[in-house]
C-alpha cells in the first residue's frame, strides 16, 4: 500500500477563512479527499485576526503568519494602529515582519514556495517533521564514473493539533 502524506494546505481544516465555493477536505477516509479552491478575494487585516481569533479560541498561540511574496506585500500595506516607525532614523520602513496582535506577537515570513492564495498563521509547537524511515545508504548501480551511494529517507509533515493553527484562503 502506497504510503498517504499531506502539506499545509491539506492539515490546517478546523480555523479557516475561505470564501465562495471552498470546501474542506476530508481525511477519515481512504483515500481521503482534498480541500477544494473557492472564488479568490482581497487578502485584507480584517481576514487575517478573523483567522487569527479562531486559532486562539481553539487553544492555540501563533507565533508565526506565513505568506507567498505577492501576500507579503499587500501585507505590508495593512495599517493596524498606524504606528509605522520605532527610532527616528534615515531609514524608510516599508515592510512588516511582526504583527503584534490582541493574540500575541507573530512574525511575518515570506515563503516563495507556497501557493499564493493562502496565508497560514502557525503554532509551530504543534507542527514536526515525523521520520517515515531512517535514513540508509543505498549503493547505486556502477556507472562509468565510479561507484556511488545514495542516502535514502523519508519524512513527513507531522500536525499534533491542527486547531492550534489557522488559514486565510482564496486570496488574491
Amino acid at each position: 500500500t502506497a504510503r498517504q502524506t499531506r502539506g499545509l494546505e491539506g492539515w490546517v481544516l478546523t480555523n479557516v477563512d475561505a470564501h465562495t465555493g471552498y470546501t474542506t477536505g476530508a481525511y477519515t477516509s481512504d483515500p481521503g479527499t482534498a480541500p477544494t479552491d473557492g472564488t479568490q478575494r482581497a487578502f485584507t487585516e480584517a481576514l487575517l485576526k478573523t483567522a487569527l481569533q479562531s486559532a486562539y479560541t481553539q487553544g492555540g498561540s501563533p507565533e508565526l503568519i506565513m505568506v507567498s511574496p505577492a501576500a507579503k506585500q499587500t501585507f505590508s500595506t495593512f495599517t493596524g494602529n498606524s504606528t509605522r516607525f520605532k527610532d527616528a532614523d534615515a531609514t524608510l520602513n516599508a515592510a512588516i515582519s511582526v504583527y503584534v496582535s490582541d493574540f500575541g506577537t507573530l512574525k511575518v515570513v515570506p515563503n516563495r514556495f507556497q501557493r499564493a492564495r493562502t496565508v497560514f498563521i502557525l503554532d509551530m509547537d504543534y507542527w514536526a517533521l515525523a521520520e517515515l524511515t531512517a535514513p540508509t545508504m543505498q549503493d547505486l548501480p556502477n556507472s562509468y564514473d565510479g561507484v556511488g551511494k545514495a542516502l535514502v529517507t523519508e519524512y513527513t509533515l507531522e500536525a499534533r493539533q491542527e486547531k492550534a493553527s489557522a488559514a486565510v484562503r482564496d486570496i488574491t
